[in-house]
This record gives structure tokens, sequence and C-alpha cells, in this order.
């Protein structure tokens, strides 16, 4: 599976996934689970870099002693909006507002994906942000999800 990233932008992101073949059903519906599920994680502030206490200690963590008040100290990371997966022929796509999620969420899907790759749905590629020429972003380069949210929050 390739990676590549493009222009990013975190509250504004469009990830791409372009499969060997047209995705059955099933497939699609693995990707999406994927997909929501790393959203979810998200949402509840799971990839806070700043707050990476038993990755530093390091392969030993018996006995760790988490400092809960270290994680309470740090900033919040929260995703705010996901877009329902669309698909076009080999193409799969969604729009994201990552909000203040780390860098590290970006390394756990691909892990993901690549892994999903290998066990249930041939990805070739997947692309971070910018344009995708074979599938053109809407106009105003967020998903048709994002507007109604906003108009809903205007009213």
């Amino acid at each position: 599976m390739k990676v590549e990233f493009r222009e990013c932008d975190f509250f504004d992101l469009w990830i791409w996934l372009e499969f060997s073949n047209t995705p059955s059903t099933a497939e699609q519906q693995y990707v999406e689970e994927v997909f929501n599920s790393w959203f979810l994680l998200g949402k509840l502030g799971g990839f806070n870099a700043e707050n990476m206490q038993v990755q530093d200690t390091g392969l030993d963590i018996s006995y760790l002693e988490y400092n809960q008040d270290a994680a309470e100290d740090s900033f919040v990371a929260l995703m705010h909006n996901m877009s329902e997966f669309e698909y076009e022929g080999n193409w799969g796509r969604c729009w994201f507002d990552l909000g203040t999620a780390d860098a590290i969420a970006a390394d756990i899907l691909i892990n993901a994906l690549d892994q999903l790759s290998k066990d249930y749905v041939t990805i070739e590629r997947i692309i971070f942000g910018g344009e995708n020429q074979d599938w053109k972003i809407p106009g105003n380069k967020r998903s048709s999800f994002a507007e109604n949210d906003q108009d809903n929050q205007n009213n």
C-alpha cells in the first residue's frame, strides 16, 4: 500500500483510498468500520501525543505508576467531524475535521489500513489531503456533511 501526503489541513482534510478493484459491500463495511473506529477514538481524545506515558516507559510496563495529574494537564486533542464515506469506482474518500488531534492519528490509521489491505480488501494507495484528479472535491472543498453541520450551527 502506497502512502501519499499532499496539502494537509487538519481542519479540512480529505482522505482518499484507491482500491485494486471496486470494493464489494462487505469490503466497504470493513473500510468504514476502520474509519469510524479511528474517528471515535479521536473524538474521545485518544490521539494525544502529549500524554504517551505507557509508550514513553518502554517495553517493561510492569507496575507502571500512571500519572493521572500529568494526563489531565496535557492539551486536549479531539477530532471534531467526519463525513459519510463515499465510493466511486475503485476510489473511496472521507472528509475530516481532525481538530487538535496529533499527527500520531495518521500513523495509527495507516497501520490499521495496511493490515486491512493485507487481510480483507486490497488498498493500492492512501492519499492524505490535496485534490484527487480522478474524483474532484466539491467546489467549496468541504463535504456536504460539514456544510449541513455549519448551516445548523449558524441557525
